[in-house]
């Protein structure tokens, strides 16, 4: 086939932060490679975009609002739809995380400490149906699940320690109790436990002197 006549790689491009969001439109907008399909600044937009739309890949990140990337990736799993390849691109630091990725069915990880030439590296090679990943032995257990938890479930898990109630917790962060439950609910699944006082004490178990 002609260099000309092959098609584009579609995607779309969810993150919590405009700038990162204009920055990515500008890098693949750049690239006839490329069509840029929409952006998205959560999880759940991204997952209306995956409903409507038909793209080849998806390059989202892992601290997201009202969806996070392990969300996006376990609706994605249960879906009995085709979807996207997934890339998640994250200036998270914890070493699980490309683990967690790779174990919910992510296509790549890419952190934004490395240069923008990788990240494309990463995408051409994902559409091509490879998996892009720093090397991980997997033969070791699973890192400590309090490394995969955003700033403000951290702040939570502190406060249900506390004996803090859920209006309480509102009232002290300056947040709604909807939004409140909404974060227990994402930290009580990364934890695996079922509700506050489980969580209370696999806290208390990982933190004992």
């Amino acid at each position: 086939m002609d260099e000309t006549e092959k098609e584009t790689i579609d995607i779309v491009i969810a993150d919590k932060a405009p700038l990162i969001q204009g920055g990515l439109a500008n890098l693949f907008d750049n690239d006839d490679r490329f069509t840029l399909i929409a952006t998205a600044a959560d999880g759940e937009r991204f997952l209306e975009a995956v409903r409507r739309m038909t793209f080849d890949v998806g390059i989202i990140g892992w601290d997201m609002p009202y969806l996070d990337g392990r969300g996006v990736l376990k609706s994605l799993r249960n879906s009995i739809e085709t979807t996207p390849r997934i890339i998640v691109f994250t200036g998270n630091a914890s070493p699980d995380v490309p683990r967690q990725v790779m174990q919910l069915g992510g296509a790549g990880f890419c952190s934004k400490s490395e240069s923008p030439e990788r990240l494309i590296e990463t995408v051409l090679a994902v559409s091509e149906g490879r998996m892009v990943f720093p090397f991980m032995d997997m033969s070791k257990p699973g890192g400590d699940p309090f490394g995969t938890l955003t700033k403000r479930e951290q702040e939570l898990l502190s406060a249900l320690a506390e004996g803090r109630t859920n209006g309480q917790i509102a009232e002290d962060l300056g947040i709604s109790l909807n939004t409140v439950k909404f974060h227990l609910k994402n930290l009580y699944g990364k934890l695996s436990v079922r509700n506050r006082a489980q969580a209370v004490a696999t806290f208390l178990t990982a933190h004992r002197p």
